[in-house]
């Protein structure tokens, strides 16, 4: 992971004409053909881990699996943990950081977002970044979206088509847009 860009880019705008914004998108244009190649034909389990592994720059444990298609648009910026489940069509947008606990559930069509656009209509083009972090054993439900700044916590589910715009807490079920908490997880055993 590109640690030495993530700490540039923390909690400052990136604007349009910065030599931070054009090389942001130098290593976004460069990780867009092995995207593109991994999400082209079948691959095996191992193979998509070996993409990963290209694409993020780290190395992928064995029970991480990776339903195809997979996007994100900087790939530099996420950190998988282990034996986690990402069903097909998600969409990462990592460049503020993603980081993925371990046996972290992401459903078909979710997006994880930590990217914003300025507010000014003048820097509208810039950028600001905020991690999404997803703890433990969470479940992220099909189409849901995850926006910049927000951690979900241990155990907690995301339902499906929700989009979470603040922290969830640990062990909770949140859902809607914006989502609001439902319900605690009642565990019938420990994990």
């Amino acid at each position: 992971m590109d640690y030495s860009l993530r700490t540039r880019i923390a909690n400052q705008p990136i604007y349009r004409d910065s030599e931070l914004f054009k090389e942001i998108h130098l290593v976004k244009g460069n990780n867009e053909r092995l995207v593109m190649e991994m999400n082209t034909g079948y691959h095996d389990a191992a193979e998509v881990r070996a993409y990963l592994k290209c694409i993020t720059d780290q190395e992928i444990d064995e029970p991480v699996t990776v339903s195809l298609p997979f996007y994100t648009d900087y790939a530099k910026h996420i950190t998988f943990g282990k034996e986690i489940f990402i069903n097909n069509n998600v969409l990462f947008v990592d460049l503020g950081g993603i980081t993925i606990d371990d046996h972290v559930l992401i459903g078909p069509r979710a997006s994880l977002i930590t990217v914003n656009h300025l507010e000014n209509p003048a820097d509208r083009r810039g950028l600001f970044v905020k991690p999404v972090h997803i703890k433990q054993n969470a479940w992220i439900g099909a189409g849901a979206t995850i926006l910049p700044g927000v951690t979900v916590g241990e155990n907690a589910i995301v339902a499906a088509n929700a989009t979470v715009t603040k922290d969830v807490p640990a062990n909770m079920i949140v859902a809607g847009t914006p989502a609001k908490v439902i319900r605690q997880i009642k565990a019938e055993k420990e994990f």
